[in-house]
This record gives structure tokens, sequence and C-alpha cells, in this order.
């Protein structure tokens, strides 16, 4: 593709940023001190072999560059709303964390939604997006001013129908699909041609049907579109962001006013999962948008993101104890507790997905020892049960650790209950020199938990007597 000069000059200062930032090697190292310190304050061991830890200096300095990212492209006044996008770490005490840090959140269930609100995120701080919303999550939304955005043209006849029959200081825009394509996970990629997601833009009559949908409705003022995803790159989502930028200014220039007041540009910036580097950052993103798109970012219009993955997942450690070290057909074999229960994207998409993983000894110090190929499996009755395949590590042996690293998002905090596994206790930590403390953010699920969960209380006979 090619550039003019102010995009070859982004791509410099982008490239310029891509190095390590002065102490890089901070996070690294809390997250040595905070695997020693959870070994030898019992946060971890046998009778607790598992664990998600949550670096809180870490998540409070992403909320910081976020916010400071987009304030540096835009006016002083312009109103820019930061959603973090509650389906990647659900738990309510880190978003209420976030919330201090002043993000607010992006809900798409009426569970994430009342995570939001048991967090203490207000009505106007929280976005509801979903394809699948139904007569009460939207009446509910609207009564209480929530930003609501419409997926498709019959979620918008229930919308009309409902802001008819009781007004709302909801604010509420059109999902649109600018129908750029794929990045490298398609599963994850929500602006392909045939996405479920929103109005597809570029489907015959469908952007004229857009703008009269808005030209119909003074209350529709904003339009949202989520380009990113994992795998995404940076040109890509911007070329989804500027197709909706340039339909609000049609809207706005068809109306003969500002009708079209703030643009959703979604989240889905993608995370390094290579290395301890943040590549590519808010600050890039927000760069390069005011490069491509300056009319987006001059203040005319409100803006509002909803990143997840690359807020969190960097600051989160999966540790697991070694219950057995073995081998087959040679190689060798660290049983953990770490398995699809907590890593379900890794374990089942392991080429899209796959983890950094370091290792520790039985007193949680960091590993040495010649590099040994080798495979960290799961708990889960099946063979393809593995965080790592191979993977060249200090010999690992039983009573030891394994840490899987980025996983603060989409991992620990999203259980799946294969076989029954308990949920894992998550733990934020904070470290001020020598001394590190924890508390947990949610804690480990008892077995009596479990068969509650199961239908293991009054429920156990019901099907006895059908």
């Amino acid at each position: 593709m090619a550039h003019d000069e102010d995009d070859q000059q982004t791509d410099q200062d982008d490239q310029r940023t891509q190095v390590l930032p002065t102490g890089a090697a901070a996070p690294a190292a809390r997250r040595d001190q905070a695997v020693r310190a959870a070994v030898e304050q019992g946060v971890v061991g046998p009778a607790a072999p598992l664990a998600g830890l949550l670096d809180i200096a870490g998540i409070r300095a992403s909320a910081a560059a976020l916010r400071d990212a987009f304030e540096t492209v835009t006016p002083p006044g312009t109103p820019v709303l930061h959603a973090f996008a509650v389906k990647a770490t659900p738990l309510v005490p880190v978003l209420r964390l976030l919330r201090s840090s002043g993000i607010g959140a992006e809900v798409a269930s009426p569970g994430e939604l009342a995570l939001a609100r048991a967090a203490g995120v207000t009505p106007a701080d929280t976005v509801l997006d979903s394809p699948a919303k139904t007569p009460a999550e939207l009446r509910q939304a609207l009564a209480l001013g929530i930003a609501v955005n419409a997926d498709n043209p019959q979620e918008l006849a229930r919308i009309d129908s409902l802001v008819g029959s009781a007004p709302t200081g909801s604010p509420v825009g059109l999902r649109v699909n600018p129908q750029i394509g794929g990045g490298a996970i398609g599963a994850l990629s929500t602006a392909t041609p045939t996405s479920k997601f929103g109005i597809p833009l570029r489907d015959e009559g469908a952007r004229e049907w857009v703008i009269g949908a808005c030209l119909d409705r003074p209350w529709l003022t904003r339009l949202h579109a989520h380009s990113g995803s994992q795998g995404m790159p940076l040109e890509m989502m911007v070329r989804g962001v500027g197709a909706t930028y340039e339909l609000a200014e049609e809207i706005n220039e068809r109306a003969g006013r500002r009708q079209i007041d703030t643009i959703d540009i979604g989240g889905g910036l993608p995370v390094n999962f290579g290395s301890d580097e943040e590549s590519p950052t808010h600050a890039q993103y927000a760069r390069r948008l005011k490069a491509r798109l300056p009319g987006l970012l001059d203040g005319r219009y409100g803006l509002v993101t909803e990143f997840g993955r690359s807020l969190l997942a960097k600051h989160g450690t999966l540790l697991a104890r070694v219950e057995y070290a073995k081998k087959a057909g040679g190689r060798p074999i660290a049983v953990t507790h770490a398995g699809v229960q907590v890593a379900t994207r890794t374990v089942y998409a392991p080429l899209s997905w796959p983890l950094r993983i370091a290792a520790y000894d039985a007193k949680g110090r960091p590993k040495s020892g010649p590099a040994v190929g080798q495979d960290i499996a799961g708990p889960a009755c099946f063979a393809g049960d593995l965080l790592a395949e191979n993977r060249p590590l200090p010999l690992l042996e039983q009573g030891d650790y394994v840490a899987a690293l980025d996983t603060g998002a989409y991992y620990f905090a999203a259980h799946y209950s294969y076989n029954s596994l308990a949920r894992p206790g998550i733990y934020g930590f904070t470290t001020h020199a020598d001394e590190v403390r924890f508390a947990a953010a949610r804690e480990p699920q008892t077995v009596d938990e479990i068969v509650a969960e199961a239908g293991g209380g009054a429920e156990r006979d019901a099907l006895r007597y059908l």
C-alpha cells in the first residue's frame, strides 16, 4: 500500500517506539518477585496448585497510558470514553480498579452489565453492545441511560418502539461493518465480508439504508465499528475506523447539521505474546489515527474506545505447580493443574494462541539449567490438554512451578468447566521493596460450590419424579 510523506513519517515514529522503554524490565522483575512470594505465602502450593496473579501497578500504568494516548492527539475538552471490554476479564474488583483509573465498561450481556454496575461503573460510562439483545435488555439499558449500539435493522425497529413509548437519555448508535477483511485469526475477525456483527456497508443498498435510518431518527447520534482483533495489523484497523468516519461525515452533510456527534472505534488492539514488550501501543494507534484521519480527532467528534486484551493481558500470570514429572516416548512431560479450563484458546488453537512459559523451582525462584524440550500438560482427560508442546525449558521436576505469561485477559478469568475442574483463585499483587502484598479478586471455587452449580441442591431429585 502506498503511503504519502505523512504516512511514512508515522511508520518511522512507530518503528522507533518499538524499543523497550526505560524501566521495561520492571514488570518482569515484579512478576518474579510475586511468584516467589506466592509460594512463600502459600498463595500456591500443594493445597492450592493453581492461581492467577494480576500486577496492579501494571494495570494502572496501562490505563494511564491509554488515557494519555488519546489526550495527546485530541484538543482539550474532547469527550473521550474508554470503556473496558468486560468479557476480557469479567471480575468486579478489576472493573472497580479500572473505574478508579478513569476507565468505563463495554458490556455485551445482562451478566456483564450486572458486573459493571456492581463495580460502580455509572450508566454514563457504560456502553451496551451485543448482536442478540432482547427487548428486556434494551428496555433496561434505555431506562438507565446506558449508551446502546444497535446491531441490525430489526433491533433498531425494537428501539424505535421503546423510544416512542418512553423517552430515554441513552445515546443510541448503529454498529456498522466496514467489511475491510480479516486478520490472522479468522474466528476473531469482526470486519470480514460475512461477519455476524453490524450492518455490512458494502452490501448492496446497505450504506444508503444506514444514512436514511439516521436522517429519519434525529436521536440516532452515534456510529460504532469494531474492526480490530488479535492478529489484525494497525493499518487495517485504521481503514475500518476511516470508513466509519467517512460515513459520519456523509450523514452530517446530508443532514445539514452535526447529527452524528460520537464515533465508537471499538477495541481489538493486538497484543505481543512473544516477549515482555508492549507492542503495538495505544499511543502508536492513536498517532496513526491522527495521521490518517485528522478530522476524526480535531474535537468535532466525541470518541469511545472498547479495549480489553490490550489493557490486561500483559499484567496477568497463570501460576501452576508441577504435580508430576514423567516421560513418554523419551519426551519429558510436566503434568500441572493449568490446562483447558484456564487456557481454553491455547489448548484448542495452539498455533493461533501460543503462550510463553516461564519455569520456577519449588521455592518460586527462576529455574536455570540446560533447555530441554518438554510438554507442559494440564489436568483434563484428553491428550491435547497441553499449554505447550516440546517447549525448550530447564527440566521441570515434581514440585516446581510453571508460569503462563500474558494471561490477564481471556484466560484464568474466563473459566471453562471441563471435568468439573474448580475455578482457581485470582490475586492482585503489589510490590513494596522486598514485600509483596496479595488480595483476592476471586476466591478459589470449592467442591461444594461445584456440586451446587451442578444441581446438587434442591434440584437433585428434580428428574426422578417426572
